[in-house]
């Protein structure tokens, strides 16, 4: 080969690598934040409502529905949960069908801690064995446990995990949990109520996402007037349009942060 003809294309390879760095998609950002809202009790009218905003931002949100709300026999716990805004599994069905996550959250949001350990069990074993045969696609082993009042026992947490693939309780009410991995059965997470808490979570997630990372999973409830700690569904707009732009952030529900990650 000619002397000119090697560096005409030895020049031309150059830059055809150069342009190709041009052309090329920056490298993806690292996520080291993750972030889960975790929507309990079941209230019919606002889990409608926060599905529909987390599908306008193409996100999928984390509910954890009392087992048995929807029949007769239920009856609430307080003033907070009136029967009549608890919704069904035809409706938890049709959220699974459209893509987000649905969990037991007690057979009848009975407080585990104050009952023979037993009697818990089978609360919790009941409260599975219903979903398996009502919810489409559930898997026990797939599936997060949500402790009403965010209340168990280090006895009933290592039980609960030989069922299921994690629990959500509170056990420090540090909402910031470490990245999700195998070993991360007992997640821990806080709340806030019973007044609104618009004001409180932002500050808890500001927090947050100054920080160094890791998995921030806060109990929230209804919106606007429902359920115990509401927050404003406004409110939930706003956040979810900002903290969709953050590159490092991923929101995702519990049982989804835990399949992607582990």
């Amino acid at each position: 080969m000619k002397r000119r003809i090697f560096i005409r294309n030895a020049a031309l390879a150059t830059a055809g690598l150069y342009l190709g760095r041009l052309n090329a998609s920056p490298p993806a950002k690292k996520i080291t934040h993750i972030l889960t809202l975790s929507f309990d009790d079941g209230f019919r009218n606002s889990f409608i409502k926060t599905a529909e905003l987390y599908e306008k931002y193409n996100l999928k949100a984390c509910f954890n529905v009392i087992t048995s709300a929807h029949l007769p026999t239920f009856t609430p716990p307080d003033q907070y949960m009136p029967r009549q805004e608890l919704g069904d599994f035809q409706l938890w069905n049709e959220f699974v069908s459209r893509g987000h996550e649905v969990m037991p959250h007690g057979w009848a949001h009975n407080n585990l801690t104050k009952m023979p350990v037993e009697m818990a069990k089978g609360y919790i074993e009941k409260s599975l064995d219903y979903f398996s045969a009502h919810l489409n696609g559930f898997n026990p082993e797939k599936a997060v446990f949500v402790f009403p009042f965010n209340a168990s026992t280090p006895e009933l947490n290592q039980w609960a995990v030989t069922k299921v693939r994690a629990v959500r309780t509170i056990v420090r009410g540090n909402p910031v949990n470490p990245m999700p991995d195998n070993n991360l059965r007992v997640i821990d997470c806080n709340s806030h109520g019973p007044e609104n808490i618009d004001k409180v979570l932002d500050d808890a997630i500001n927090k947050f996402l100054k920080s160094a990372g890791g998995w921030f999973v806060y109990n929230t409830h209804g919106l606007d007037e429902e359920g115990w700690g509401p927050m404003t569904s406004s409110y939930l707009d706003r956040l979810l349009a900002k903290l969709v732009k953050i590159k490092t952030l991923e929101i995702l529900p519990a049982g989804m942060a835990l399949a992607k990650f582990s």
